[in-house]
């Protein structure tokens, strides 16, 4: 079976691409057929950042805008499928200079800074900033050394150290400008979208543009791969080298690409990208910012999918306890219709689900928030940025004077898949909220799951995490901003 053309502008051109194998990663098309040997190989995994580029597409049309606006974004390649891209702009770091040589801003900052060393992990770190470059120095934002750090965490750097290379980042906007001509760019992608067809009779890689198709695909297709940003599925074939008969591609079905708000919810399609998901969860929630730039770094956030976390099902999976906490529904559809049903119920086993062989995951609709509620969640991980999670917990309570009266906790890493703390909530619910009942409570928890060793931590470390957590969390309460033991302990004495 032949797969449908892939055709993507770069240097301004249209690339066109036949028979590439569904299953075939973009830096493997980039290194191996194009010779844009720039794009370096490190980990494999979305991990490193070595092989970054950046892609930029046509906003889709929401809460009635018009699409058009050029959105950039920086994606890893080592665990982006190649079909993916179609129909986008691409840079890679051989296309950021200009004709004659001159460096773009985000090199030549590099080269004055002193931002690299071996060289290997440079592409990577280059094609980030002229992400940011792109979405901020270009639209009169400055670059704080916390955005730089917050952008580029999803890049390593293992010899020269990240203080020069921050300093690039901030370097950049003092630099002669440069500026992709977004017009010229505009005009071709929409030619390119207007000559592609979203479907091809042949195709071994369907992309579909509207959930009826979708639906339809999936009815006819049962057995392909769906894939989203593929940061999961991109290791399947990375590590596990596994091939693809078919693939079922959901980030171009315009109804699954837009966060729809409700008076009592807001519902985020299962195409969303976690960066964009992320954003809508803050705007409602702000407490939550810390948290949502601590998932993976910026490529992995770009590229993965809200939709495509949840129905992954992983139990160190971040986003499942944190929408367990909030309360969230996921929709599921077919053809024959749709049904909802809380987060929770949506896991059978270790990532197993109730999806039935016709069915998609379609939107994750979450409850707006209410004035009582106190929420907060805690990732647990070796590493700061850029890491999976040894015990996640995301705990949201309400109060009546000093009573509890309900509270919703969704913890990860403790079980077989995401799940809902129901004894720990039975316990506390009607108890008044005090240091002794936050104590008692944390022994429940402790208790309620018993969580598996491994490279990340061992099961008692674990389970005695869970209750220091939750002993955190009353005195976050109490309007703690500094917590040590000795705190907490006077506290419980006190009470």
């Amino acid at each position: 079976m032949q797969t449908r053309t892939i055709r993507f502008l770069r240097r301004g051109e249209t690339v066109s691409l036949g028979n590439v194998p569904p299953e075939r990663t973009l830096l493997e098309v980039l290194r191996e057929d194009l010779g844009a040997s720039g794009t370096k190989e490190g980990c494999g995994e979305g991990d490193c950042g070595a092989c970054t580029v950046v892609v930029a597409e046509l906003t889709p049309a929401s809460r009635g805008e018009a699409e058009g606006r050029l959105q950039y974004r920086a994606i890893n390649s080592c665990i982006r499928l190649a079909h993916s891209v179609d129909g986008m702009a691409l840079w890679t770091v051989e296309d950021i200079a200009a004709d004659d040589g001159t460096l773009h801003p985000a090199q030549e900052a590099m080269v004055q800074c002193h931002g690299s060393q071996c060289g290997f992990c440079t592409p990577g770190f280059v094609m980030s900033l002229f992400g940011m470059y792109q979405n901020h120095v270009c639209n009169g934002q400055a670059i704080t050394r916390e955005l730089a750090q917050e952008e580029l965490s999803g890049n390593l750097c293992r010899c020269t150290g990240y203080r020069p290379i921050l300093d690039a980042a901030q370097q950049m906007a003092a630099l002669p400008r440069t500026a992709v001509d977004e017009p010229v760019l505009l005009s071709k992608l929409q030619l390119l979208k207007q000559s592609t067809s979203a479907l091809q009779p042949d195709s071994s890689y369907f992309s579909p543009r509207s959930l009826a198709e979708l639906l339809a695909l999936r009815a006819a297709h049962p057995q392909a791969q769906i894939v989203a940003g593929c940061t999961d599925v991109g290791l399947w074939v990375t590590k596990m080298h596994m091939q693809f008969h078919e693939v079922l591609d959901v980030t171009r079905v315009a109804e699954l690409r837009s966060v729809e708000r409700y008076p009592n919810h807001i519902a985020i399609g299962a195409a969303v990208t976690l960066t964009d998901a992320y954003a809508a969860l803050v705007e409602d929630r702000p407490q939550l910012k810390t948290f949502a730039q601590r998932f993976a770094g910026l490529p992995v956030r770009n590229s993965g999918t809200l939709g495509g976390n949840v129905a992954n099902g992983s139990p160190i999976g971040d986003s499942m306890p944190l929408l367990i906490a909030l309360g969230a529904h996921v929709v599921l559809m077919s053809a024959r219709g749709h049904r909802e049903m809380p987060l929770e119920h949506f896991y059978t086993g270790y990532r197993k689900n109730v999806l039935a062989a016709d069915e998609v995951l379609a939107w994750i609709k979450v409850p707006r928030p209410q004035a009582s509620e106190f929420l907060r969640v805690y990732k647990i991980s070796k590493r700061y940025d850029d890491d999976i999670s040894a015990v996640c917990l995301a705990i949201n309570l309400r109060l009546q004077g000093s009573t509890v009266t309900r509270v919703d906790i969704g913890a990860g890493g403790v079980a077989a898949m995401p799940v809902r703390a129901v004894d720990a909530e039975a316990f506390l619910f009607n108890k008044p909220w005090t240091a002794q009942t936050a104590r008692e409570a944390g022994a429940v928890l402790r208790a309620e799951f018993q969580p598996i060793s491994d490279m990340r931590a061992s099961a008692a470390y674990r389970s005695e995490v869970l209750g220091n957590l939750l002993q955190r969390f009353w005195l976050e309460s109490q309007g703690e901003t500094h917590i040590n033991l000795e705190s907490f302990t006077l506290a419980g004495e006190a009470a």
